[in-house]
């Protein structure tokens, strides 16, 4: 019969405070590299969502330095709060960054229709043309006219506080559900 190192039947040997025998530290080992996979989990997502810039992407080039070390706090930012989601949602990681990225998304478009509505409706008697709107807005012209409804006309009201200038009438927007 083979014996295992440091598990004998006999008395126990004694170790340093904190040193483990060489059985427990074998039970240990896949816990140990769940753990660095985790880790790296994180940190590959926090690379993806936050990528340091290279040299020669930061003008002046004195002033890469701290563009850098800003980058790399962003990312430690970004993984610490990931961690924190990932420990009170008990969530895969990955599943959490792309729910994430969702409404990162869904909150830029909203933005975008809310600016689309800002330069149509807000902006006097000449509102902004709808050629350099959907130039700007990654758009075409047609899909400047339904890119935004009286919802979007009345958020851009309430944050303004004033209301729409155009001539056209729009419905009001009916009221959102609770």
């Amino acid at each position: 019969m083979r014996s295992v190192p440091g598990a004998s039947l006999g008395p126990r040997r004694r170790l340093p405070h904190g040193q483990l025998p060489d059985y427990e530290r074998a039970l240990r080992l896949p816990q140990f590299f769940a753990i660095i996979v985790f880790m790296d989990l994180i940190g590959d997502l926090a690379a993806i969502r936050v990528p340091v810039p290279q040299f020669g992407d930061v003008t002046p080039e004195e002033l890469y330095p701290d563009a850098l070390a800003e980058a790399e706090q962003a990312r430690a930012d970004y993984a610490f709060a990931l961690e924190a989601q990932h420990d009170e949602l008990r969530e895969d990681p990955l599943m959490i960054a792309l729910g994430n990225a969702r409404a990162a998304r869904e909150a830029a478009d909203r933005e975008i229709r809310h600016l689309l509505a800002y330069g149509r409706e807000f902006h006097g008697d000449r509102p902004y043309k709808l050629e350099p709107l959907a130039r700007a807005g990654g758009m075409t012209p047609s899909g400047i006219r339904t890119a935004y409804g009286p919802s979007e006309i009345q958020a851009v009201a309430g944050r303004i506080g004033r209301t729409p200038d155009s001539r056209r009438a729009r419905p009001p927007a009916p009221p959102e559900p609770s």
